[in-house]
């Protein structure tokens, strides 16, 4: 029972590093929050501090997912899902202790979370994100429909074998919780798709269009 509660507390202040912010601060001398978009994850990161600091933030905030998800194996847990694990890191990721409960937008954890669990459903999802982020150029508007794609495919798939062989009901929940987190926390995201007013990304084709009053 320790070795629970001890792996579920690593988990949350695992996913509670802040990692753009702590990167911004001790290398650029600069707190993301002042700056951009205000958030603190990668695609903020990014746009402020360069591609360096931008995959580093996206790579650790990965990670801190699929680590979580190896929490049970590394500390000989049994009996709960490792997806627990993960969902408590990306609670972590958006609620963060060592940021005052300030996170980011728990798309690079979600997706480490889901690697470390199910690399097959992973792959599916990236597939779809990239596809959209190719036609939308958006970051934000790839995160939301894949989270969306998420959601339909954990409920419907085990149905047919594909992917996901049988149905597991704490997968599918906790996959429908990381999505819904996702796509909460996108919410100004979708105002500004909706008035053709979201940052791009200089790759893709932007097929609505989108003009941004700050460009990236």
């Amino acid at each position: 029972m320790m070795n629970i509660i001890i792996g579920l507390v690593l988990a949350y202040l695992l996913g509670s590093i802040p990692t753009g912010l702590w990167i911004g601060k001790f290398f650029f001398k600069k707190n993301l929050r002042e700056y951009g978009s205000g958030n603190t994850g990668t695609t903020n990161t990014f746009r402020i501090l360069g591609k360096t600091a931008g995959t580093a933030t996206f790579i650790i905030d990965f990670l801190k997912g699929t680590f979580a998800t190896l929490l049970p194996f590394l500390l000989h847990i049994n009996g709960i899902s490792p997806m627990i694990f993960g969902l408590l890191a990306v609670l972590g990721h958006t609620f963060p202790i060592f940021a005052r409960f300030k996170g980011g937008k728990a798309v690079a954890t979600s997706a480490g979370v889901v690697l470390g669990f199910s690399p097959a459903f992973f792959i599916y999802l990236v597939s779809i994100f990239v596809i959209t982020l190719y036609l939308g150029s958006m970051i934000s508007l790839a995160s939301i429909v894949a989270a969306s794609f998420a959601i339909a495919s954990a409920l419907l798939f085990p149905a047919f074998g594909f992917l996901l062989p049988s149905y597991d009901w704490l997968f599918t929940g906790i996959i429908v919780a990381l999505a819904s987190i996702i796509m909460i926390r996108h919410r100004d995201n979708v105002e500004r798709i909706k008035n053709k007013t979201e940052n791009l990304i200089p790759w893709g084709i932007n097929l609505s269009k989108q003009t941004p009053k700050n460009k990236p």
